[in-house]
């Protein structure tokens, strides 16, 4: 067992929910910053448990996010203790705030910051604020949210904050941080295992079944393509209403949350200077091998 966990607190998440949950031998934890690959991971893990593009349940339900304030703790561990085949949790919590557990699989979802950052700007939009905070308990703002600014600016913003990982966990500094924890993890930990969103969306096939592998997964030959194709961005935006992360009725459009599935986005807003001020940022924030894997 590791030392206790960090405590990471936001206005919709608490990693404190963790404390004393009871591990199983084979759980396995997928841990990402938000729209970094989360629910293909999820649905990844979901198709090599389960064989079969057919889920039993819907993909939040099978797999669900174990620190996020809209369901009660105690409903989350109550479903988790209730199934019976190999569990595959969410969390976006950094894994210095996850109890490291030697039964569990820990699988960290890499994806180029500034890709990762458009995609969340997006995702703003398509959240229901009104029914977040009722689900959660959040008082009505004394003063009404400014209009977001256009992406570019929105962007360099982002770029360029300071915030502390701690209180902003989807801030740059929040990403390198998530990652650098786990890039060096890995060195040690052998149960700590990292993606790259890039590789899955060049290989899916092949990643699938190194992820198998890691996982001690047997997959029959002639199950693959079915398990491969049903994990694709267009069919998983065909089911957007089974898949999307939405139990509770906080996305607007479920199917909005699938926006576009692919890499280059953050690049295409900013210009050559912008980028290079972008690399200077994350060069002081990551280590050099970290940041020349997450950006090949």
């Amino acid at each position: 067992m590791s030392a206790s966990p960090v405590r990471y607190v936001s206005d919709e998440e608490d990693s404190g929910r963790w404390d004393g949950f009871p591990f199983r031998r084979g759980d396995i934890v997928i841990s990402t910053r938000s729209k970094s690959g989360t629910t293909w991971t999820q649905m990844i893990c979901a198709l090599l448990v389960f064989q079969s593009a057919d889920l039993p349940e819907p993909l939040p339900v099978l797999s669900p996010w174990l620190d996020h304030l809209v369901t009660p703790k105690e409903e989350v561990y109550a479903r988790l203790a209730a199934q019976r085949h190999r569990r595959f949790i969410k969390t976006h919590t950094p894994l210095d705030g996850v109890p490291i557990d030697d039964r569990a699989t820990y699988i960290v979802v890499a994806r180029h910051p500034l890709d990762m950052a458009v995609s969340l700007y997006h995702q703003g939009a398509n959240i229901d604020r009104e029914r977040l905070r009722a689900l959660t308990g959040r008082p009505e703002p004394a003063v009404p949210p400014a209009p977001r600014p256009p992406l570019r600016d929105w962007l360099l913003r982002w770029v360029d904050d300071d915030a502390s990982p701690m209180e902003a966990m989807d801030s740059l500094p929040g990403v390198m941080w998530h990652l650098s924890d786990a890039w060096t993890r890995r060195l040690h930990q052998r149960n700590v295992v990292l993606l790259h969103y890039d590789d899955l969306l060049r290989d899916l096939a092949g990643e699938m079944r190194g992820l198998a592998r890691l996982l001690g997964i047997s997959v029959p030959e002639d199950v693959w393509p079915d398990l491969v194709r049903a994990a694709t961005f267009a069919s998983m935006r065909s089911r957007a209403a089974e898949l999307a992360p939405n139990p509770s009725g906080v996305l607007k459009d479920s199917s909005a949350f699938f926006r576009r599935g692919a890499s280059g986005s953050g690049r295409e807003v900013l210009t050559g200077d912008e980028l290079a001020r972008y690399h200077e940022r994350a060069a002081g924030l990551a280590p050099p091998g970290l940041l020349d894997w997450l950006h090949r």
